[in-house]
């Protein structure tokens, strides 16, 4: 969590640091920055079961609410995916607003080769019989995953979809190391060993 709101904290775009909650301990975190602005997240928004755009919506609720105004643009960085190179926030806001998108998702180049399983007979996903080499891949034909690491939407566009994608939808690759979502506590320890190379010290994310 430290981790996200210092990325945050060094953007030269963004304005406003906000840190949804209903964790004591991740408010304690939030309440060392002074930047930061910590909005209480209702039970019913808590559960495991909550999708994030209903959280983001409340957010934006309680800052009109105190402001009177909204922003333009709500820039979500999910604290399951913690590392972000600095910059990275900064160049994917320039992304959004040089193409003119209405929404912005961090993906990371797929180089695997996926088959299908069904009923004990397996398809590939691609043409085996000519297996390309990873590096003559043309970038038309690149395949990337979601890593679910920073999406930036229009407010307007997610106040009226309820959804953080929509509209012309931009993408930013990151690297390898930059989209390690931690769901397992070994993600957890290869992304300490990533921080700790790059000159990074990881404190609880």
């Amino acid at each position: 969590m430290s981790f996200s709101i210092e990325s945050a904290l060094e953007s030269s775009y963004i304005e406003d640091v906000i840190v949804s909650t209903d964790s004591h301990e991740i408010a304690n975190v939030a309440k060392k920055y002074d930047k930061v602005r910590i909005i209480s997240r209702p039970e019913e928004l808590a559960l495991d079961t909550t999708p994030t755009e209903p959280v983001l919506i409340h957010a934006l609720d309680s800052i009109k609410k105190d402001h009177g105004t909204l922003p333009d643009y709500v820039v979500l960085l999910q604290p399951t995916s913690p590392y972000r190179k600095k910059g990275t926030i900064d160049r994917c806001i320039e992304r959004i607003l040089e193409t003119g998108a209405d929404s912005l998702l961090t993906v990371c180049e797929n180089r695997s080769f996926f088959w299908k399983d069904k009923d004990g007979i397996a398809t590939a996903l691609y043409d085996y019989k000519n297996r390309p080499r990873r590096q003559d891949i043309k970038p038309e034909d690149r395949w990337y995953r979601e890593n679910g690491s920073i999406y930036i939407t229009k407010t307007k566009l997610l106040l009226e979809e309820k959804n953080r994608l929509g509209g012309r939808i931009a993408i930013y690759a990151m690297s390898e190391e930059e989209s390690i979502e931690i769901d397992m506590p070994y993600e957890l320890s290869l992304l300490d060993m990533i921080m700790e190379q790059e000159g990074y010290k990881n404190e609880n994310n």
